[in-house]
């Protein structure tokens, strides 16, 4: 009823009113669920994390830091929602949820008497203005690279979206200064404090060396240029150490010891679906990740061409109904980074897979791959086919699903994960 509703309205009245209606509609009806659940955010210190890649790993980080200085904590992120220590895997296949299921989020977390709430915040849930009730404490920029424009339409208005979390003047904001966009965000300000990340000079939270291996990386940290924090992490790659960069300043403007800082980046090993190593017991590596934008696969690409002594064997396709423009350039980007390469289906929902697929393949043919790449439509075929190829030292990647528990095929929910799927042809 309600589809049909919106479908009528969009036909007789002209695009301006209906982006109007949209934005009264969904401004009353997020404060309407808020004041029906008792606006239960209020009173809780939240932290909240935008950017277009690392929000996951970030939060996670973060969670960790404020567990291990003896904190409550509540966590909604991508891969897992947890409550108080109690977790469980976001299967919800979203980063922010309806309206209803965020404030029952928030009436657990505040039932608890957690001391903060970690989320994700993504462009289209500050757009549709799925959290205005909810005061930010600290906000947090990863990065911004292409994504998300079969919504916003150019980077300008994706830019845009996010900056609305900034907007508000939270308490404190926390930048990535190596961020091309970081002039951007730069603008706003912060109600007390603001610290930026990253290598560049002027950052307050300066990545003076990393050093990058299989296991993980050491890192020297420069807070304030003045103190010095030596930290070490297992989730490997450069990318991963700008993540804990960006949560180690959150935690130092949040006043948390230096020492449960160190040992709370050291506590996290793992995080769903982001570098998950498959346990195989085989003589080759198999990775699962949720890589879903060009920024993120060569980032991926990078790392896993580091760790690898063989070669890198790619499994990957695409979203459909989504950006369809970041679909040939990250075909060339698998073209230069991945040593064989199988394209295959993702999440269709109600696009036709065969040219998704094709999309994908122009890019692959711009880079020059084709030789090295395989199309095969069905997904565990496409992934035993890597499995079969594997030789000692390899390295199997599968991305773009990561921790996800289904897919969407057709507009059919199928259950579907990357890593068990993996071990099912395995065994």
């Amino acid at each position: 009823m309600k589809d049909k509703l919106v479908r009528t309205v969009r036909k007789v009245v002209p695009k301006q009113g209906v982006r109007l209606l949209e934005e009264t509609y969904r401004r009353g009806r997020g404060y309407a669920v808020a004041a029906q659940y008792g606006f239960p955010s209020r009173g809780l210190r939240v932290i909240a994390i935008t950017g277009t890649n690392g929000k996951t790993t970030t939060a996670s980080y973060i969670n960790e830091i404020l567990r291990t200085a003896g904190l409550k904590t509540a966590m909604f992120s991508t891969a897992v929602i947890e409550v108080d220590g109690q977790r469980k895997v976001n299967d919800l296949n979203a980063t922010v949820a309806l309206t209803a299921q965020m404030q029952s989020f928030f009436r657990d977390a505040k039932r608890a008497g957690v001391d903060f709430v970690i989320l994700e915040i993504t462009s289209h849930a500050l757009h549709q203005h799925k959290l205005d009730t909810v005061k930010v404490e600290c906000a947090i920029m990863t990065n911004l690279t292409q994504d998300h424009l079969d919504y916003h339409g150019t980077m300008e208005n994706y830019a845009a979206a996010k900056a609305k979390l900034f907007k508000g003047q939270p308490r404190y904001i926390v930048l990535n200064h190596d961020d091309e966009w970081f002039d951007y965000y730069n603008q706003f300000d912060a109600a007390e404090q603001k610290m930026t990340y990253g290598t560049h000079e002027a950052a307050e939270t300066r990545i003076a060396k990393a050093k990058l291996h299989k296991e993980g990386s050491d890192v020297l940290l420069e807070i304030d240029h003045q103190t010095k924090l030596d930290i070490f992490t297992s989730l490997a790659g450069k990318f991963n150490v700008y993540n804990a960069a960006a949560a180690v300043t959150a935690a130092y403007l949040l006043q948390v010891n230096l020492d449960h800082i160190q040992q709370g980046v050291k506590s996290l090993k793992a995080v769903p679906g982001r570098l998950e190593k498959v346990e195989t017991g085989k003589l080759f590596d198999v990775i699962v990740d949720y890589a879903h934008t060009p920024d993120a696969l060569e980032k991926l690409l990078e790392t896993l061409k580091q760790m690898t002594k063989g070669r890198v064997i790619l499994v990957f396709g695409a979203c459909g109904d989504r950006d369809q423009s970041k679909r040939p350039i990250m075909g060339e980007i698998a073209a230069k980074g991945a040593d064989r390469i199988i394209v295959t289906d993702e999440e269709s929902y109600g696009e036709d897979p065969n040219k998704i697929r094709a999309m994908i393949m122009e890019g692959i043919k711009q880079g020059r791959g084709e030789g090295k790449t395989e199309e095969i439509a069905d997904r565990r075929a496409a992934i035993t086919k890597a499995l079969r190829i594997a030789r000692p030292d390899d390295m199997v990647v599968i991305t773009g699903l990561g921790h996800e528990q289904y897919r969407i095929e057709n507009g059919t929910k199928v259950p579907w994960n990357d890593a068990a799927v993996v071990k099912e042809i395995l065994s």
